[in-house]
């Protein structure tokens, strides 16, 4: 798989180019702020992006912003954030496109969850940290209270990017009745099953929007 990766940390950048090439990817680019990103991508067209949140020129949210851009300009994209913090203002639109994931950079040595994540954002799914998805409801999970414990715990599960079965792993439970809470949970969220939006995308965003903060 053709990679790109962008890290202002040349130490990281070089860790990480090394970790993707020992598994296998063709890294075709490694840049070390927004701008370079965005003509990197235009350049090299990877099949992955893994950006950095924190880069130049601001050293704020320069990667998530320059990763939105992307998503406008190549729908299909698909994307990594890593960061050492949790930046959630543009996130929700991000991950309801698919192909989306952001970890924490501790999790990267990690080795094999972390090449396990970018395998299954490549292919148009979804890696979310545990702590990213916790900061996202932190504050308001009034829009989801009708939901019970169990399907909050089956919902945040997906928000992570994992499968029915992998979520009855988890939890201990048969994967028909994963596949029962998450009808229960399409049901309490009113997203009806038209054939045309993603209804899993839909109710991770659901779950999301309730710390969506200035766009």
């Amino acid at each position: 798989m053709r990679v790109l990766v962008a890290d202002d940390s040349v130490l990281f950048r070089e860790g990480l180019v090394r970790l993707l090439a020992e598994a296998g990817h063709d890294v075709v680019a490694q840049v070390g702020d927004a701008d370079a990103l965005v003509a990197g991508v235009e350049t090299h067209e990877p099949e992955l992006a893994v950006i950095d949140v924190r880069m130049p020129p601001t050293m704020t949210d320069d990667g998530a912003r320059a990763a939105r851009e992307l998503r406008e300009r190549r729908p299909v994209l698909p994307m990594m954030l890593l960061s050492q913090h949790v930046e959630t203002r543009h996130s929700v639109a991000l991950v309801a496109s698919g192909g989306f994931g952001y970890l924490l950079k501790d999790r990267v040595l990690r080795v094999d969850d972390f090449l396990e994540a970018v395998r299954r954002v490549a292919d148009g799914g979804s890696a979310l940290d545990p702590e990213v998805v916790g900061a996202l409801l932190a504050r308001r999970p009034v829009p989801l209270r009708s939901l019970t414990v169990r399907e909050n715990e089956v919902l945040a599960l997906v928000a992570e990017g994992h499968s029915n079965a992998a979520i009855a792993g988890r939890l201990h439970l048969a994967e028909r009745t994963v596949e029962s809470h998450m009808r229960s949970i399409f049901g309490k969220l009113a997203i009806p099953d038209t054939g045309e939006h993603h209804r899993r995308v839909l109710a991770v965003l659901a779950y999301l929007s309730s710390r969506r903060g200035t766009p």
